[in-house]
């Protein structure tokens, strides 16, 4: 059966697949967790990392070896639900070459423990008297148990914390909370894990100054696929629809890929409030109910072709129907069994620890609650596996229906939809290491620069393979003078993306005001964040960051157009690298500059790729409802402006005029003019 499937996508990225992620050195470790080990003696570790690329094992290296070698006590580890717990159970490393085995005796992962894990607080106490030196628990009883015995009773020990995202530096957060106490106290050792350093709340995880106070192993999504020796390919992208989902979901579910289906929260607006009779709808459009299998729970199928489907049901509220599903999805005897389930459909589950390698496309329908949820069903997708060279994330997202009362959130919903879709094209890519253009410039060694090789008198694109680095010359680009700043345009672009990406305003202001000028979101929108969140930078490195965060999201965003410039093209057949993208826009232009950067519309592509695949009708009304509420300038833009214009006066000679033909020289002049009229207006009482 040939299914002609609807998906737009919105990032297609190829992959290397040299099998290198995947290869152990002669201690059993792969390379990010061998990158990992390299900083074992760092008190206080955050590992950025995405699933599937061996967090748990790589803290089980380091935690030996601090237990062994750096006069630490004991080890807990804490994950934010029971069923991670056991990513963390035995393993016999010596005998992939460590100088030891991993061991939790059974009594102390308190995950596997019955009961609530407020009564599990006092094992937790017996553990830390007792000889043994690993405990695993939920990151609910280890808030408890410092609530009861407070952080001194921890001294000595390490608390490693998976999937950090959970932690927040807001005061009613509890876990951030002891985490702030134990790095004021100095006198534990932290590893924080995590596959996506962002929340979908837009709060910082750790107050900057703690934050500084963490040594940094990033390993990148691109790393980890370049790495794979099977996956090549990851195509992510959406669908809208109008009515029920379940009537249109074949459009982008194809049967004969395996795939995990996350339907909506009942209370979002996609849901039709009975999640049980979508399940039984999915599975009409599916084929013919031929009645469960009585071993594995799995609902069989009938295609109208004549394949018979295992479809797993985990929305199911019978908990000895859902148990006995759960059981079979984690049968070790059917981890490399292909054939063992076709489908899986689930609501609140499958997403995080969630390990099912065959898995070719996540499905998600709805908005998710946050940003990390969405990197966290992607992972489900991204496992290698023999025979699978394509995987695919597709958003199946409601059309704002001008009819409904609820139109705000329907509005709302769709933005958030297109967020998302923009910071996974950031996690997703590969790292980018600006450098200004200068005329003693030359090549960097392990960088392939294309055909033509390294350009003396233009502005080049080099990959490295090894590293997952794209490197791009710019003209006129800010350097960052301290460490921090340095740090910073390493290692969190994508956490500045982030901030600036979720601000609802400048989604809808660069999708939808026809008259914005770039320059607003890029020099003041994107300004105005990093010095929110980098207060304590000069104003230079500041600058620096902006410029550097800028072109991460907009140079992504040029790859993306010249990747999809023909819409008659199906998805299938799009096979083109983003880094291929890169190139075609910096030789499309030639001469790249920072002034460049910023005269682009950051979200004229996702605009771009949202005509291409919304109705019309509700495109148009879009633009109504946006358009109806735009904003006026505020008395912060217009300090922003006016200081800009100063720095226009500073290099031009003259102040920006209300009459330029350049629309970026006028909003200045607006800027200046709004605030000479506020300080008018108060002169005059």
């Amino acid at each position: 059966m040939t299914h002609s499937l609807k998906t737009f996508p919105s990032v297609s990225v190829t992959y290397a697949g040299g099998g290198g992620s995947v290869r152990a050195n002669e201690l059993g470790m792969r390379v990010m967790q061998e990158r990992a080990y390299q900083k074992r003696g760092e008190q206080y570790l955050l590992i950025k990392s995405p699933p599937a690329s061996g967090k748990s094992r790589a803290l089980m290296f380091i935690a030996l070896d601090k237990l062994e070698n750096q006069g630490l006590k004991k080890a807990l580890i804490v994950v934010p639900e029971k069923t991670i717990g056991a990513s963390f159970a035995d393993e016999p490393l010596s005998s992939f070459g460590f100088w030891a085995d991993w061991r939790v005796e059974p009594r102390w992962n308190l995950c596997n423990a019955p009961g609530e894990d407020g009564g599990k607080v006092e094992s937790v106490r017996v553990f830390l008297e007792s000889a043994d030196r690993v405990m695993v628990c939920t990151h609910a009883t280890f808030r408890f148990a410092v609530d009861r015995f407070g952080a001194g009773a921890f001294d000595d020990c390490l608390i490693a914390v998976d999937e950090f995202h959970h932690v927040s530096s807001n005061p009613d957060n509890r876990l951030g909370a002891h985490l702030a106490e134990f790095i004021s106290r100095g006198k534990t050792h932290i590893v924080a894990m995590t596959g996506s350093y962002f929340r979908g709340d837009a709060e910082a995880v750790l107050h900057p100054t703690d934050e500084a106070r963490f040594e940094t192993v990033t390993y990148t999504y691109y790393e980890q696929l370049s790495g794979y020796e099977h996956l090549k390919q990851l195509d992510m992208g959406y669908y809208f629809y109008a009515g029920s989902y379940a009537d249109e979901i074949l459009q982008v579910l194809n049967p004969e890929e395996k795939t995990i289906v996350h339907i909506p929260n009942v209370n979002a607006r996609e849901s039709t409030k009975d999640k049980i009779r979508e399940v039984e709808h999915i599975l009409e459009e599916l084929g013919e109910w031929q009645g469960a299998d009585p071993v594995t729970g799995f609902q069989l199928v009938k295609t109208p072709e004549g394949r018979v489907l295992k479809i797993a049901d985990l929305v199911e509220d019978d908990p000895r129907k859902r148990d006995k599903v759960t059981a079979a999805l984690k049968d070790p005897s059917q981890k490399n069994n292909r054939d063992h389930v076709d489908i899986i459909i689930a609501l609140g589950m499958a997403k995080e620890g969630f390990d099912w390698i065959w898995c070719e496309h996540a499905l998600t329908v709805g908005y998710r609650s946050s940003l990390t949820e969405i990197v966290q069903i992607i992972g489900r997708a991204t496992r290698d596996a023999p025979g699978k060279t394509r995987s695919r994330f597709t958003n199946l997202i409601a059309e704002p229906d001008a009819t409904e009362e609820a139109v705000t959130e329907a509005v709302n919903d769709t933005l958030k939809a297109i967020a998302a879709s923009l910071l996974m094209e950031q996690v997703l890519a590969p790292r980018f290491e600006f450098r200004p253009k200068r005329p003693e410039a030359g090549p960097s060694p392990g960088y392939d620069y294309g055909p033509e090789g390294y350009q003396a008198d233009r502005c080049n694109v080099g990959f490295d393979p090894a590293s997952g680095k794209i490197q791009l010359e710019l003209k006129g680009l800010a350097e960052p003078a301290s460490p921090e700043a340095s740090r910073i345009c390493q290692e969190d672009l994508t956490e500045v993306v982030t901030a600036f990406v979720q601000q609802k305003g400048n989604l809808e202001r660069g999708l939808f005001d026809e008259e914005l000028v770039p320059e607003e979101l890029t020099q003041v929108r994107m300004g105005k964040i990093i010095k929110e969140k980098y207060p304590e930078l000069t104003p230079e490195d500041q600058e620096a960051v902006r410029q550097h965060a800028v072109a991460a999201l907009n140079v992504i965003q040029q790859a993306k157009g010249f990747l999809f410039q023909d819409s008659s093209s199906p998805p299938e057949k799009t096979n083109t690298s983003l880094i291929d993208g890169v190139r075609r826009f910096a030789m499309d232009v030639r001469d790249l500059d920072v002034d460049l950067i910023d005269r682009i519309n950051p979200f004229g592509e996702a605009y771009a790729i949202l005509a291409k695949s919304m109705n019309p009708d509700r495109l148009r009304r879009l633009h109504e409802i946006i358009g109806a509420k735009r904003v006026s300038l505020s008395l912060e833009e217009a300090r922003d402006l006016a200081r800009r214009a100063l720095r226009f006066k500073q290099e031009r000679g003259r102040v920006p005029s209300m009459t330029a033909a350049d629309p970026w020289e006028r909003r200045m002049a607006e800027g200046v003019a709004y605030l000479q009229q506020k300080v008018r207006e108060q002169s005059n009482g």
